[in-house]
């Protein structure tokens, strides 16, 4: 059951290491597939999904996706697929979302600066080296924007990862050597418990999918614990109606046993305008 995280930014050559660890171990490598699954659900253009991760989106096409649900149904995603066992992912987060389960290693492939815009001139065969040094910026910080907002971490923190590999240093095959030797590790082999963390956070991630999902509920944010299918929600809800529903769709979802409700009102809350119309 292995299952790898991995993070790159442009022109680092982490596709390529991905794909080298990916064939020597067997795995499964996801990346557009699952942002293309993510655009099913939110019913929306699968360019659009790309281009909004890129960067590329401008803010009226921002506006056609909710970023909550967004966040919420990758996650659900990432969750899944680590599951299923035997995969890489690539990106969307999943060095961040599966960082707290203890057999999965997360990797972040990077190199410096100048030596990406070279690889991305030679890509794109320009000599154009100034847009060349935009368009690495502009992805730069449009993957540290969505770091910050969905996970509330920086892209750079090397205590997010297990290994950083510096291509700028090392050839692709050393890379793949590097993470293909630390799969093999006795700290990265599935536990009972690490397993069971695993299945824990994916409840917790489809609870949080199926609240955002309805619109009755969908402005629900509460707080889920889920131990081995018991669930429990803590938070503040608007309304009494928020509280009864909440629970009631928990029970729903598959794979929850039972439901606790810690969950308060909150009294005396004031409408804005936009809550009215």
């Amino acid at each position: 059951m292995t299952v790898i995280a991995m993070t790159q930014e442009m022109a680092t050559l982490g596709k390529d290491v991905a794909a080298g660890v990916a064939e020597a171990l067997n795995l499964k490598l996801v990346r557009h597939e699952l942002g293309d699954d993510v655009a099913e659900r939110l019913n929306v253009k699968k360019s659009l999904v790309r281009s909004m991760r890129e960067g590329k989106a401008g803010w009226f096409e921002r506006r056609e996706i909710d970023q909550g649900r967004f966040a919420v149904y990758a996650a659900t995603q990432v969750f899944d697929l680590a599951l299923e066992g035997d995969v890489l992912i690539r990106g969307w987060g999943a060095t961040s979302l599966l960082h707290p389960v203890k057999h999965v290693p997360c990797i972040r492939v990077c190199a410096p600066l100048e030596i990406r815009v070279k690889r991305l001139m030679e890509r794109l065969d320009t000599d154009d080296e100034n847009f060349a040094r935009e368009e690495i910026e502009r992805s730069d910080s449009a993957r540290a924007a969505r770091m910050r907002a969905n996970f509330g971490v920086d892209l750079g923190d090397a205590l997010l990862y297990d290994v950083v590999l510096n291509t700028g240093r090392l050839s692709v095959k050393s890379c793949v050597e590097q993470v293909i030797a630390l799969t093999r590790l006795p700290e990265f082999k599935p536990t009972k418990a690490s397993v069971a963390h695993l299945r824990n956070l994916a409840l917790a991630a489809r609870i949080h999918a199926a609240l955002r999902a309805r619109p009755e509920s969908v402005n629900i944010h509460i707080t889920v614990e889920v131990d081995g299918g018991a669930v429990t929600l803590r938070g503040t809800v608007f309304t009494d109606q928020e509280k009864k529903l909440a629970p009631k769709i928990v029970r729903e979802v598959a794979g929850v046993k039972s439901v606790s409700t810690h969950l308060r009102v909150i009294t005396g809350a004031k409408l804005f305008p936009s809550d009215l119309e």
